[in-house]
């Protein structure tokens, strides 16, 4: 597995500034080790379609939770059908969800937030977990604009959650509008549950919509 240092990401950031520049680096020194995770929302479409005019070989993988919307499904076949790509589909583990269930009942989550943790975790981040320990780096698609707590973020960061690996935010610096823009321009497909309301993309039972103001 390949590590970077603090001293060496700092390098990276001081001197790959923009979006290309950041995914044509992963491409000629991570690739194959590294892949994008995707739920299909706005910023995913628009990161996988400039990785894939970079790299028509760039690795794409998302979750299958077992509990998703149906338009969540539907984007992903779109997506896979127009790029004619494969997407790594993650799993989680059949026993631990069973178990889970059989103690907890098949909608836990609603009775408190220790279940809804709990769910999380066996549907979610083990899946990820078990993925991101195949990889030296991953991509994702945080904004600094999306909350507070990223509004210090790097275009490159050391993923102390994950073992180290580098952990790469190509449109870190992007604001809402340039992410309209881009999808406008080239006609991409995102997830309908955006235009619905639908602040980000979850589990179906746990994802809602927001009403305007």
């Amino acid at each position: 597995m390949k590590k970077f240092t603090q001293e060496q990401v700092d390098q990276l950031n001081s001197k790959i500034k923009t979006t290309n520049e950041a995914l044509q680096w992963v491409s000629d020194n991570l690739h194959p080790r590294v892949a994008k995770a995707s739920s299909f929302g706005a910023e995913d479409t628009v990161i996988m379609d400039i990785m894939l005019k970079i790299n028509p070989k760039f690795r794409f993988f998302t979750l299958d939770t077992g509990r998703l919307p149906q338009e969540t499904y539907d984007i992903m076949d779109i997506v896979r059908k127009k790029y004619n790509i494969t997407i790594e589909v993650l799993f989680p583990d059949t026993k631990e969800v069973e178990d889970m269930v059989k103690e907890k009942g098949i909608n836990l989550f609603y009775e408190s937030v220790e279940n809804r943790k709990l769910c999380c975790e066996i549907r979610k981040v083990h899946p990820i977990n078990r993925m991101l320990s195949t990889l030296d780096g991953w991509i994702t698609g945080l904004r600094r604009d999306q909350t507070e707590v990223r509004k210090d973020a790097c275009i490159f960061q050391i993923d102390h959650g994950h073992d180290g690996i580098l952990k790469i935010n190509p449109i870190i610096d992007w604001t809402w509008d340039q992410i309209q823009d881009y999808i406008k321009k080239n006609n991409l497909p995102y997830n309908s549950l955006l235009d619905k309301g639908y602040p980000s993309i979850g589990c179906e039972p746990c994802t809602r919509a927001i009403k305007p103001g």
